[in-house]
């Protein structure tokens, strides 16, 4: 392999306590590479694409799983091993966490009925779960890969990413029973509140109003935000304003354009409404975040 591949190539793992791992790979070359290891069936693994396409490869690749940028998996299989087994293809970033169970369980002790698998009657079942990667996670997944610190404190600042992580992946709306919501029962419904979430993101810089978007999906106002607001877990705008949040600081690192015009690109006519919407979101200036990044 060329030097330059091996700079493109970038496999990190730090170990925060036994067996409790945090495993980073980049892969920035042309190529399809792959990544193997041996876990067994007391951990349970989370992996976040940040970017690009990953395979998850099972009983020698005869099932695969594939995870797309933006998108997570959980696996949990108490009954057998899951060695991990993966296809990362080209321009491909992956953050994986593995935890033993016990310690898993250490830290949601107080909360067993909240996060189902961990209850008394679900213990000994088998977990799969696919998921989004929102915009907060998006953003501490990239602290968790593009960080500036000192070898001193780099293990404490990634531990408490990867504790912030976790509380992300599992805060759920309260009210967000998907599994009991009649009107989730009806696909339609379903269909028109996911075409209205399209909707939004297209005309980003000009979205509709309320009314407008009800009545181009079809829907009335009331079940237009019940609804999104069970499949999504926020309101239309609230949803719009971390879309538009994510998508400016994502074109901001890309260094395609700059402050004024990323900001009218998501749909704020002066710089400065841009920069206090971006503060607001990420607790710093559009300006300040970029440096925080080429420090």
């Amino acid at each position: 392999m060329s030097k330059k591949n091996i700079a493109e190539r970038t496999l990190k793992e730090v170990e925060f306590e036994e067996g409790f791992k945090l495993i980073k790979y980049q892969n920035e070359t042309d190529e399809v590479q792959s990544f193997t290891k041996d876990v067994d069936s007391s951990f349970i693994q989370f992996h976040f694409c940040l970017k690009g396409n990953t395979n998850f490869n099972f009983n020698n690749s005869r099932y695969v799983l594939e995870v797309n940028e933006d998108s997570s998996l959980l696996l949990y299989n108490p009954q057998r091993d899951l060695p991990m087994n993966l296809t990362i293809f080209s321009k491909t970033w992956l953050v994986s966490l593995l935890i033993p169970i016990k310690k898993f369980h250490s830290l949601f002790s107080m909360e067993a009925d909240y996060i189902t698998f961990l209850s008394e009657e679900n213990r000994d079942k088998k977990y799969y779960n696919s998921l989004p990667v929102t915009p907060a996670i998006s953003v501490v997944l990239s602290q968790i890969i593009n960080f500036n610190m000192h070898h001193s404190v780099k293990h404490i600042y990634l531990k408490a990413k990867v504790y912030e992580l976790l509380a992300l992946y599992f805060n759920q709306p309260e009210d967000a029973d998907t599994d009991q919501c009649p009107f989730l029962i009806d696909e339609d419904n379903v269909r028109r509140i996911k075409r209205a979430k399209d909707i939004v993101i297209s005309r980003m810089a000009e979205p509709p109003g309320l009314q407008e978007l009800a009545e181009e999906i079809g829907l009335n106002i009331k079940k237009l935000k019940e609804g999104f607001k069970q499949i999504y877990g926020d309101s239309v705008y609230s949803f719009l304003f971390d879309y538009k949040m994510e998508y400016a600081r994502k074109m901001l690192e890309s260094g395609t354009c700059n402050v004024n015009e990323v900001g009218h690109k998501v749909g704020y006519s002066t710089s400065s409404h841009f920069i206090a919407a971006f503060r607001k979101k990420y607790g710093t200036t559009p300006k300040k975040y970029l440096m925080s990044l080429n420090v």
